[in-house]
């Protein structure tokens, strides 16, 4: 079995759609995702660019998907160490992750100062068990570091999302933690995450990422890919990850 997980195209969180490019980048992605072979199901975010994203594809294919609560971006919330104010748990400044090493940890980040009395465990347990439930529907279960699945098969599960949710899906298939993920990958607007299932043993299922935030979709027609998913290549005094302006003469 392979899962896709699909990020938004360029967003316009203003409006919770897509900018005109994203709007470009959903329908070249459409033009990838509409020729998979048995697919065996459609998901979707309740979020709008979730949605908009999904919307050529589900178009193409004459299909509507699924819209799972627990699919819309990762909810949690903590203080910023430095300011007080509420952030996401995830884009710390690296001098911040190096104080606290157990944010690497599979089994440690939850239990950082960090998140301490936030809802963050709340909405990890959550995603963990929407994701039970979705892989259930097709047979699997989890079973300490791995998966069971008395009939695995081939097929594809596709999951229209964002990103902070699916570096979580995948921290809990992969066995990492997400912070880790949150911080040293990276899924640009419209990229397609793909992992798949390997059984040595009949019946015991390992999950292998065989690509992170893939864009070839937009290679083939010459379309740069957004760069709102990463923070300047070098400091522009700029923190953020709003799109950049690149000079003419530098590489995207």
């Amino acid at each position: 079995m392979r899962l896709l997980l699909v990020r938004h195209a360029e967003p316009d969180y203003s409006v919770d759609s897509l900018t005109p490019g994203g709007w470009i980048e959903a329908e070249l992605l459409s033009r990838r995702l509409r020729r998979l072979k048995r697919v065996e199901g459609w998901f979707c975010s309740p979020l709008g660019r979730a949605r908009d994203t999904a919307a050529p594809t589900m178009e193409a294919v004459g299909a509507e998907p699924e819209i799972l609560d627990w699919l819309q971006e990762f909810r949690g919330r903590c203080p910023d160490p430095e300011t007080g104010r509420e952030r996401i748990p995830w884009d710390f400044k690296p001098r911040i992750l190096e104080r606290h090493p157990e944010l690497w940890r599979p089994d440690g980040w939850l239990g950082s100062p960090l998140y301490d009395g936030t809802d963050i465990p709340a909405v990890a347990r959550e995603t963990r068990e929407g994701l039970a439930r979705l892989l259930g529907r097709f047979g699997y279960t989890r079973d300490g570091l791995l998966w069971r699945c008395d009939g695995n098969r081939r097929g594809t599960i596709v999951c229209f999302c964002h990103f902070g949710i699916a570096m979580v899906v995948c921290g809990e298939l992969l066995n990492m933690s997400p912070v880790a993920l949150w911080h040293s990958m990276c899924m640009r607007p419209s990229s397609v995450t793909s992992l798949v299932t390997e059984e040595r043993v009949k019946g015991e299922v390992w999950w292998r990422c065989e690509a992170m935030g893939d864009t070839s979709h937009l290679a083939v027609a010459d379309r740069t890919p957004s760069t709102a998913a990463q923070f300047p290549e070098i400091y522009t005094g700029q923190d953020n990850t709003e799109p950049i302006l690149w000079d003419d003469d530098a590489e995207p």
